[in-house]
């Protein structure tokens, strides 16, 4: 792969007459519209009262997904301004037309974006959408869908698939191109370039009989592939296997950033709640983090209260990790660019060993933790309550004779959506309808939809 292709700013999209957007400068790069848009798009609003860990959390400090994705997206940008003064410095030709900040530009707004598609309470909200296609009320709606990759797509609902759906083509749905990003920031937003349906026992490792970890899910669903494939073809991605039927590419270079970016902020930040709710004592925290600043001096730490304490040892944890994760890039450009390198980078610097404990702290400690397990479950029968209402009232639909029942409840669909308009769309879209409705709510709308509906309070 060429840095050259892989930071296109061509857009997404064609306009009106069929010609590709050639927008005026304004003073923002292309990459910083991109950003901008991300901020100003509703799916993105949304996640302010959307599940981190915590789902609707009572108390006003901890993390939900808006304020998660800003903070992923501040480190993102400082890892990509690193490894961008360094690929320049090696790959002189790009002084040209790139500086190190184009590269911060697309990795803090494939960031901002990463989690847009998940649904109400975090992974358990992914679970419940599984679930109800695959062993719950749904699942004998797999004999309307005769495709195994389409009937894959719903028992394996994935976020981060929602969410190129989302920025692609249901944020401004009549426009081509949905949001009218660039294609370096699609396909850096993208870590998992490819479908979820996939079979090439050539592509499996040897000992585990398996895809690579950082292939483990998937990044867009068969309604999207082929926009995906514009794509990886015009950031010139290379492609995971020969089979012209697959939909397979190795990931841009910039998405292992994204991972990272990630991958330090939900571990240091999960754990930071974690030890202001009480979950974790401070010092057990303190134990945690103080490996991972190294020998940083710490200057007036002893004159600071326990949170305080915890905040500075954060920051100064996440400054280190961001420093390893750019020289870990760095060291394994060559591989990456060729599509070769099949490890996430926390894999590979010194801190890993810190992290990991921090991860298996957190697990038994916070994600473990009855509250958080007991909102997930009630997640579950929100999202399963729903997905059973409108997908009754999507198999009503076919009926001339409407009952007054599914006339009200299709009348709450989002005008775009209109079921029982779109006869013409297969069932699998309209499935992907009605799951893109319900993804898209907030913790609270969902909660509050459901009580209305089962009449267990009235609206107001």
């Amino acid at each position: 792969m060429r840095w050259e292709k892989l930071l296109s700013s061509k857009i997404l999209g064609y306009d009106k007459n069929g010609l590709r957007r050639n927008p005026s400068y304004d003073g923002r790069s292309a990459f910083q519209k991109d950003f901008d848009r991300v901020v100003f798009s509703s799916a993105f609003r949304r996640l302010q009262d959307k599940t981190q860990v915590f789902p609707l959390p009572e108390s006003d400090f901890v993390h939900t997904r808006l304020t998660h994705s800003l903070e992923v997206s501040c480190v993102g940008r400082s890892l990509g301004n690193l490894v961008g003064e360094k690929i320049i410095e090696r790959h002189l030709r790009l002084k040209k037309n790139f500086t190190k900040f184009h590269f911060g530009e697309i990795v803090a707004a494939a960031c901002l974006a990463h989690d847009i598609g998940n649904p109400p309470f975090g992974h358990s909200g992914e679970d419940a959408i599984s679930d109800y296609f695959n062993t719950g009320n749904g699942k004998f709606l797999k004999e309307k869908i005769n495709d195994a990759k389409k009937w894959n797509d719903l028992i394996k609902f994935e976020g981060n698939a929602q969410g190129f759906r989302i920025i692609s083509q249901l944020q401004n749905p009549d426009i081509q191109g949905g949001l009218r990003l660039t294609n370096a920031t699609l396909a850096t937003f993208t870590k998992y370039p490819k479908e979820s349906f996939f079979e090439d026992d050539a592509l499996l490792t040897a000992s585990a009989n398996k895809l690579p970890k950082i292939y483990k899910k998937f990044g867009f669903f068969q309604s999207e592939k082929n926009i995906f494939q514009t794509i990886a073809g015009e950031v010139g991605l290379i492609k995971k296997t020969k089979d012209k039927n697959a939909f397979f590419w190795c990931r841009h270079p910039l998405a292992f950033l994204v991972e990272a970016a990630d991958d330090i902020c939900y571990s240091i930040m999960d754990l930071e709640d974690g030890s202001h709710l009480g979950l974790v004592s401070f010092k057990e925290t303190e134990a945690l983090l103080l490996p991972l600043i190294g020998k940083t001096k710490l200057k007036l730490y002893n004159s600071r209260d326990e949170k305080e304490k915890i905040g500075y040892l954060r920051a100064k944890a996440i400054a280190l990790l961001v420093e390893q994760l750019a020289d870990a890039f760095l060291e394994h450009e060559e591989k990456i660019l060729f599509g070769d390198f099949e490890n996430d980078l926390i894999s590979v610097i010194s801190s890993r060993k810190p992290l990991e404990k921090i991860k298996k702290v957190s697990v038994e400690k916070i994600y473990s933790y009855k509250t958080v397990i007991e909102r997930e479950a009630v997640g579950y029968e929100v999202l399963g309550g729903l997905l059973d209402i409108f997908v009754s009232a999507l198999l009503d639909s076919a009926n001339p004779h409407l009952s007054h029942r599914t006339k009200t409840i299709i009348k709450l669909f989002p005008q775009q959506f209109a079921l029982a308009k779109n006869s013409e769309e297969d069932f699998y879209s309209k499935l992907l309808q009605i799951t893109d409705f319900i993804s898209g709510m907030t913790d609270s709308f969902a909660v509050s939809l459901y009580r209305k509906l089962k009449g267990i309070s009235l609206p107001r």
